[in-house]
């Protein structure tokens, strides 16, 4: 256990590694950039991929497995794509103590290897759609690594389908993105803006860009999920056509999409505090601890034995721990299960077995509420969809109190110079305005929202006259 977590208003950045460390989610690994994703750590990532999965099973979507290595041929065959990979890419170039013929590419993204195989694979429009996805680890050769936000190696889903219509890859590059949205509201917690991507800051190789923005507690913007239509731009690059309806060859469509581990970096900054971790109900590993209070050996043998019961009426509907370790004082171990974000705890002492009660303590609030054990299932099941709710409005609350419509250049670099956050402005679709605005302010524009109305006014920095505003803020 951390002895003492940074306060966030002292130095956020250091904060959000103590917690991490408090947490036993990850830890820095001997290779520089890379980390070790502790049990703790897994066991979230897992709950993650338990949920998507299931999502994209739902919307048809079956799992594969696709090599690591890449040829290196095969990225510089998609021109725009590797230019847009080529400075992060790990290059093997000996292997089994011989120089090989062709260098390979370890996979920062499979685009590329996944087209080669759909080629073998469609032929005509009856193979359309291919829905599919893997659950992999890439490899970014980043210069400024951070845990779970960005490190040489880290695990991701990436979706990748091929369809017969241009309609059709568009409806699915916008039910994905539409996927990744409710996982990170229903289950993350964690309200997002919807949206498509500048010019300048899609995907390589894409046709259009999608992405969901969320506001982290620093007032920064963090890329939670990417949704990428990409056209018949790969299908060009390897060859992929299939025979339609009507006899013809034609290239096919295709989408790609993902998110990562840098999802639990987000669910940090969104909810933790300086205790530590708070982690939504539905992504919990552990819902609830089950603490005994006691003095004395008979004592210990009364509550523990209450304790454990209750731990088996509640197991079957919750994740639950009973936490008899001894040498430890009580608060010792709330202040660890505090910084390992357990939703709620369970506490019962000699006078709560004698009232035939517990005290269920809220993670989130620190309200502690004394309850009767008889309903206590039902109990603790209104409690943890409340802590949901709560860490949800919470977030809601923060963006939008951190979020401003401005028209004046200036006001836009004062506001994002200060504390900083969300700023609604027009700006039009130029790379040299765009350019401006990060050069003097070091933020970006996050997304064109899905539901931004029609308010048509001059560009914030070259004066054109636009539609409507955008969304600019600094990001991780």
């Amino acid at each position: 256990m951390l002895e003492k977590i940074t306060p966030r208003t002292e130095d956020f950045s250091r904060w959000y590694t103590d917690v991490i460390a408090a947490g036993q989610l990850a830890d820095y690994a001997p290779v520089k950039g890379c980390m070790v994703i502790r049990p703790n750590g897994f066991a979230l990532w897992e709950n993650f991929q338990r949920a998507l999965d299931g999502m994209f099973k739902e919307t048809g979507h079956e799992n594969a497995y696709f090599p690591l290595f890449i040829p290196e041929s095969f990225l510089k065959k998609e021109a725009e794509h590797v230019e847009g990979f080529a400075p992060e890419c790990a290059v093997v170039t000996h292997g089994g103590g011989k120089e090989l013929e062709e260098p390979l590419v370890v996979r920062p993204t499979s685009e590329t290897i996944i087209w080669a195989m759909f080629r073998k694979w469609i032929e005509s429009y009856r193979d359309l759609p291919l829905l599919m996805n893997q659950w992999c680890n890439v490899v970014r050769w980043e210069m400024r690594t951070r845990l779970f936000l960005r490190t040489l190696e880290f695990l991701w889903q990436e979706g990748h389908t091929a369809h017969g219509t241009a309609e059709e890859a568009e409806e699915e590059t916008r039910r994905m993105l539409e996927v990744y949205r409710r996982f990170a509201e229903d289950w993350m917690a964690m309200p997002v803006i919807s949206g498509i991507k500048t010019e300048r800051e899609k995907f390589a190789g894409a046709v259009r860009t999608y992405s969901i923005e969320a506001m982290m507690q620093d007032r920064k913007a963090l890329q939670s999920g990417t949704s990428h239509n990409l056209g018949q731009n790969f299908a060009r690059a390897f060859d992929v056509t299939f025979q339609n309806e009507r006899g013809e060859r034609e290239f096919v469509w295709a989408t790609s999409w993902g998110v990562s581990t840098r999802l639990i970096g987000a669910l940090i900054m969104t909810h933790g505090d300086d205790k530590g971790i708070i982690l939504p109900p539905k992504l919990a590993p552990t819902h609830c601890v089950l603490i005994p209070i006691y003095k004395g050996e008979d004592q210990r043998a009364l509550v523990l034995e209450r304790l454990e019961a209750i731990g088996n009426t509640l197991s079957p509907d919750f994740k639950v721990k009973v936490d008899k370790r001894e040498g430890y004082t009580p608060g010792w171990k709330f202040y660890d299960w505090e910084q390992k974000g357990v939703p709620l705890r369970v506490e019962m002492g000699p006078r709560d077995l004698a009232k035939n009660q517990v005290v269920l303590v809220r993670r989130d609030t620190g309200e502690k509420i004394p309850v009767g054990t008889e309903g206590l299932v039902d109990r603790v099941r209104d409690v943890l969809d409340a802590i949901q709710r709560s860490l949800f409005e919470k977030a809601r609350s923060l963006m939008l109190q951190n979020s401003v419509t401005l028209d004046d250049y200036l006001d836009v670099v004062r506001f994002l110079e200060g504390p900083g956050g969300f700023v609604y402005g027009r700006l039009c679709n130029s790379f040299s305005c765009e350019e401006k605005i990060q050069e003097e302010t070091k933020a970006t524009v996050r997304c064109i929202p899905f539901d931004r109305p029609p308010d048509p006014g001059p560009c914030l920095v070259c004066g054109k006259t636009v539609d409507g505003r955008v969304v600019i803020a600094k990001g991780y």
